[in-house]
């Protein structure tokens, strides 16, 4: 059993975590769309989990004992997000990832750093447990909770890996856009 297979397996047997993960993270392990989706190279994608907006998070075949794991939006951007599940669990719970490459300036790490804080303040804001709930997942999981600043690091070497071996693709050959935004900040009001 390979260690993803074994993170989901664990999953799926602790349904606390599962839900938390669904609820605060946007990992739902009961959604799995993106059936038919496939990397450039024609391999096919497994979907693990999906989030509320329809994106699906996937494993690549294995690599070097580790599975990549891809992620697709419903709204066509894609790409590797990390080098096996365990690292993606720890971006998932650690940091507003998709913002974070939303608000990425075309994938300039400065921007991002600067974008997770801003992040994270909103974060803490709207949920004041998101500190006590990342710390039930990794330790249920056997994660670590690692700093912001570490885990934009690791997103953005992932994310810039994307081209060309982990460019998502459909089956009829039509590949996904870049998970880095050209935004630096919200159009509507800044980052207040």
């Amino acid at each position: 059993m390979t260690v993803s297979n074994h993170l989901l397996d664990r999953i799926e047997r602790t349904p606390d975590v599962r839900e938390l993960l669904r609820s605060s993270f946007a990992f739902d392990t009961s959604r799995g769309n993106g059936h038919g989706l496939r990397l450039a190279s024609g391999t096919p994608l497994e979907p693990i989990a999906g989030e509320f907006a329809g994106g699906t998070y996937f494993l690549c075949p294995e690599e070097d004992g580790r599975r990549p794991v891809v992620y697709a939006s419903s709204e066509g951007e894609g790409g590797l997000m990390a080098d096996d599940l365990a690292d993606a669990l720890e971006i998932i719970i650690g940091l507003d990832w998709m913002d974070c490459l939303g608000f990425s300036g075309g994938g300039d790490a400065a921007v991002m750093q600067v974008s997770a804080q801003h992040l994270e303040r909103h974060l803490a804001r709207d949920n004041p447990e998101i500190t006590e709930e990342r710390a039930r997942v990794a330790e249920a999981l056997s994660l670590r909770v690692v700093p912001v600043a570490d885990l934009v690091v690791r997103l953005h070497a992932a994310a810039s890996r994307t081209v060309p071996e982990y460019v998502v693709t459909t089956e009829d050959g039509e590949e996904y856009g870049p998970l880095f935004g050209a935004y630096t900040e919200p159009r509507s009001g800044g980052w207040d």
